[in-house]
């Protein structure tokens, strides 16, 4: 199935770079490996590498490159949880900036690891809300 037709609902709100970066990945890793769930993490990975998700959408990070150790360290035999497209590799200012974005409560006294928890949780909460609260 052509990526445009399965494309995430998170990315149907992103910019179009996002969109196309899935969509092709996504085709191509079809034809690898067959629709389904593979596909989808591989495409997932690549807009990753350089979007990072704030709240029901991703936005460009400040740089190219893995987003969580997961990302960093790959392949289907490692299995790691990831940040769910939170930048956790980004500075701690930086996850400071958007944990305001999203108005997350009592930011200011969390440590590194707890913010993606976080922005994690928020950015969950604002796409359920924006899916219709499913």
């Amino acid at each position: 199935m052509p990526g445009r037709e399965v494309l995430p609902s998170t990315l149907k709100r992103s910019p179009d770079k996002a969109q196309r970066t899935w969509e092709k990945t996504h085709d191509s890793a079809v034809e690898t490996y067959g629709e389904g769930e593979r596909a989808h993490r591989t495409a997932f990975a690549a807009v990753k590498h350089e979007f990072e998700k704030v709240g029901d959408h991703w936005e460009p990070k400040g740089r190219k490159g893995p987003s969580d150790r997961q990302a960093a360290g790959g392949g289907p035999a490692r299995r790691a949880p990831t940040a769910g497209g939170v930048d956790a590799n980004a500075k701690k200012e930086h996850l400071m900036e958007v944990a305001k974005k999203l108005d997350v409560p009592g930011r200011s006294r969390m440590t590194k690891p707890e913010l993606v928890k976080a922005i994690e949780k928020a950015n969950n909460n604002a796409t359920r809300e924006a899916r219709g609260g499913r």
